[in-house]
């Protein structure tokens, strides 16, 4: 049979609201995320054996082996799978991309199998089970718990500076960890969800710069740019902006790639 061909959105945590911290060490979150309209393509064939192969823009320094969560989604889901992933998210960005590639590796090989993932998807991290359902959520718990909710369009820009921080260094640097969640989300449109959005938080922002203060560079730039709001994705180092239109966010991202050529740029809707 021909591979089958699915799509891993890039991931935005809108707000990133951390609520608490159980004894096992696992974080509480409450978290908006929404998903782009840019992400990485994989391409999966049944096979006698496991076997990963990277390509793209972005896959220098991706494992092909056990170490990618891909290659752990599809041992999860029970059947060996050639897989290739074309990398066009940055990794270790604090957009999902490692685990929306495994969604789509579950999601790809329900196809290929004909039948749903059995597993936990939890098991693989955090972010699994919201990327899994690959729609706009909320997203509480420590990952498990995904509400499905409608947002109205957003136009973003997304600046990564190619800096990696690790997701265990930003929980560490965080000072409180007992923040309040979000509240009720909004009725409306996109105006009213701007503004709701502008009274919530990343709590892992203020850390993340401690670790890199070039995030606090990207926030600027951003805020310059003429975003009606700036804020960092999951645990960065990846920024988003958010515009009153496409053609804004287009504008920006070009001014963005010229100004700083070395950064990661690209324009996107959210939803």
């Amino acid at each position: 049979m021909a591979p089958i061909e699915v799509f891993a959105p890039a991931k935005i945590n809108l707000t990133l609201h951390v609520t608490g911290c159980r004894a096992d060490g696992y974080h509480l979150l409450d978290s908006l995320v929404a998903f782009a309209d840019v992400g990485d393509v994989l391409r999966l064939e049944p096979a006698p054996e496991m076997a990963l192969r990277v390509t793209g823009p972005m896959a220098a320094g991706v494992p092909a082996n056990g170490d990618n969560l891909c290659w752990r989604a599809a041992l999860a889901f029970g059947a060996p799978m050639a897989i290739e992933l074309e990398k066009h998210l940055p990794a270790a960005a604090g957009i999902g991309g490692g685990s929306s590639d495994a969604a789509a590796v579950l999601r790809g090989m329900a196809q290929v199998c004909g039948r749903d993932f059995a597993g936990d998807p939890l098991a693989l991290g955090a972010d699994l089970p919201v990327c899994l359902l690959a729609q706009a959520a909320r997203m509480s718990g420590i990952g498990e718990v995904v509400q499905p909710v409608a947002l109205p369009r957003l136009h973003a820009v997304l600046v990564n500076p190619r800096v990696a921080v690790p997701t265990p260094l930003s929980f560490k640097a965080l000072t409180r960890k007992d923040n309040p969640p979000m509240g009720a989300l909004p009725e409306g449109g996109a105006a009213a969800l701007l503004h709701w959005l502008g009274g919530r938080r990343n709590d892992l922002q203020a850390p993340a710069i401690s670790l890199q203060p070039v995030i606090a560079r990207v926030l600027t730039a951003l805020e310059q740019s003429g975003a009606e709001l700036v804020r960092m994705s999951g645990s960065g180092a990846t920024c988003f902006g958010l515009y009153l239109s496409r053609e804004a966010a287009d504008l920006a991202a070009r001014a963005l790639q010229q100004a700083c050529p070395d950064w990661w740029v690209v324009a996107s809707d959210l939803g």
